[in-house]
C-alpha cells in the first residue's frame, strides 16, 4: 500500500502547521508537531480557537467586500459627467431615516458645506432624489422611491413628458401617472429628466420602464418603472446645487 502523500496533501499539511504555530499556545502547537495526543481541554481550546480564527477572517473579508464596494462608487461618481454650468459636490450616506413608512437618507454634509433646500441628489447611474432639509452638519434626502416624491420626466425615445412617482414599497419602484392608455410608451424606455420643474436639470437619467398595463375598462394605463440610481445601495452620492 502507498502511504506517500500528494503534492497538494503535503502543501494542506505545511498550511495547518503554519496556523497551528501562529495562532496556538506553544505548549499544545509543540504536542501537535510532536504527534502527541491532547487532552480534551487542549483539544477543546484548539477548536474555539480555529472557530474564532475563521469568525475574524470572514469578517474581514466582508469588511473587505464593502471598501471595495465603496471605493467603486466613488471613483465611478468622481468620474461623473455634469451638465454644462452645473457644479456639485460628493457626500457620503450616514443611515436611513428612522420612519419606516418614507425613502429617505441622511447625508454628512449640511448648510456649513453649502448644502441648500431641493439641492437634486445622484448617483453615478442616476437621479436619486433631493434635498428635503437641512441641518448645519447633515441633511435629510428624500429618494424618487418615496410616495410623497414627484420626478418630472422625459421619455428619452418618444420626447413625452410625464411625473414619476415613487410607489413607497419596499422594491423601490416608480410609476408614472396620467399616461393615456394609447400613449406611444414601451418596457425598457428610458425616462430622464425634463427640466421643467426648475429643480433637475434637464436629461438626468430616472427611471426605465418595467412594465406598461393596459385595461379596457381605464383611460389611463399603469406604468411601473425601474429606478437607475442605487436605490438603497448607495454609499456615496452627489449633491448638485439648484438649478
Amino acid at each position: 500500500m502507498d502511504l506517500a502523500f500528494t503534492p497538494e496533501e503535503l502543501a494542506f499539511r505545511d498550511e495547518i502547521r503554519t496556523w497551528v504555530r501562529a495562532n496556538l499556545p506553544k505548549d499544545i502547537s509543540d504536542k501537535v508537531h510532536a504527534a502527541q495526543r491532547l487532552s480534551r481541554d487542549e483539544a477543546l481550546a484548539t477548536a474555539e480557537e480555529a472557530r474564532l480564527q475563521l469568525l475574524r477572517q470572514s469578517l474581514n473579508a466582508s469588511r473587505v467586500e464593502q471598501l471595495e464596494l465603496e471605493n467603486r462608487q466613488l471613483r465611478e461618481l468622481l468620474h461623473l459627467t455634469l451638465p454644462s454650468g452645473i457644479e456639485g459636490r460628493v457626500a457620503q450616506v450616514m443611515y436611513d431615516a428612522a420612519d419606516p413608512f418614507t425613502r429617505k437618507v441622511i447625508i454628512n454634509k449640511g448648510s456649513t458645506s453649502g448644502v441648500k433646500p431641493s439641492s437634486p441628489v445622484l448617483d453615478a447611474k442616476g437621479v436619486l432624489g433631493q434635498v428635503t432639509k437641512v441641518y448645519p452638519f447633515m441633511s435629510e434626502v428624500t429618494l424618487v422611491s418615496d410616495q410623497e416624491q414627484a420626478t418630472p420626466i422625459m421619455n428619452a425615445r418618444t420626447g413625452e413628458r410625464g411625473v414619476a412617482t415613487g410607489e413607497g414599497g419596499s422594491q423601490g419602484l416608480l410609476y408614472l401617472r396620467y399616461i393615456a392608455a394609447n400613449a406611444d410608451i414601451e418596457k425598457d424606455d428610458v425616462l430622464v429628466t425634463s427640466g421643467v420643474d426648475g429643480v433637475y436639470p434637464a436629461g438626468l437619467p430616472v427611471a426605465r420602464v418595467l412594465r406598461v398595463e393596459r385595461r379596457a375598462d381605464s383611460s389611463f394605463a399603469r406604468v411601473l418603472c425601474v429606478p437607475t440610481a442605487g436605490i438603497g445601495a448607495v454609499r456615496w452620492l452627489m449633491i448638485l446645487h439648484p438649478v
